[in-house]
């Protein structure tokens, strides 16, 4: 399975099996984890077989059930760590999908237990990511149309539109979808994150940026 094709197979998922995730597995996200880390300056870490995160009901939205794998996504404040987040994470996200792995970012609906990871002194814990096999495969979001999540002075080339047809694709927070893309001349593209009642804007952004660069190729375009 390529990366494109997990992004189109991968959707939310929050009924788990509660089958046990396997060594060889838990190694290559370990390894993938230790690698990210190491790039962003995260401190992103993973919880296995760890049952009370998720066990209570008083959520009336997430209605998780059978979740006891979980990457704790913790790192420094501020909106430049909570972009590397949502990066970073999604980076994980994918490769969980190509494992055979299902997946939810999940902002609220989980208590964190002491003891079941660290935090260094500046450490936040800015969300988390449910793991495992799923007792479903999870449904796909409405896709809107492209048109209303760009403007460019330019005609749009081929890599850019493939490159925002991955980004539609990407989850975000209650699937709001709070993101503009400006394509500027040159081969620049900038990305900004727009209002929203929900807040963790700046997560969706890192994890629509991932989508973006999978499918633009980052060899064709220059971040602005």
């Amino acid at each position: 399975m390529t990366i494109q094709e997990a992004i189109r197979a991968r959707h939310s998922v929050r009924k788990y099996t509660g089958q046990l995730i396997e060594a060889a597995k838990v190694e290559v996200l370990r390894s993938e984890l230790d690698k990210a880390n190491a790039e962003s300056g995260l401190n992103i870490q993973l919880v296995l077989e760890e049952p009370k995160s998720f066990s209570s009901g008083i959520w009336k939205y997430g209605q998780f059930s059978g979740v006891k794998n979980y990457f704790v996504m913790a790192g420094p404040k501020g909106k430049e760590a909570e972009e590397m987040i949502g990066y970073y994470g999604e980076k994980m996200v994918i490769l969980a999908q190509m494992l055979g792995l299902n997946t939810c970012w999940v902002g609220l609906t989980y208590k964190k237990i002491p003891g079941t990871y660290e935090l260094r002194g500046t450490d936040v814990v800015h969300c988390v990511i449910a793991l495992g096999y799923g007792a479903n495969q999870g449904v796909q979001h409405p896709v809107k149309p492209a048109e209303r999540f760009y403007s460019s002075a330019v005609s749009a080339p081929e890599w850019f539109l493939k490159g925002l047809e991955m980004a539609l694709l990407a989850p975000t927070a209650v699937n709001q979808q709070k993101f503009k893309f400006i394509l500027h001349s040159g081969g620049k593209v900038e990305v900004r994150p727009l209002p929203s009642i929900y807040g963790y804007t700046m997560i969706d952004l890192g994890i629509v940026k991932y989508h973006f660069e999978v499918g633009a190729g980052i060899e064709n375009f220059e971040w602005m």
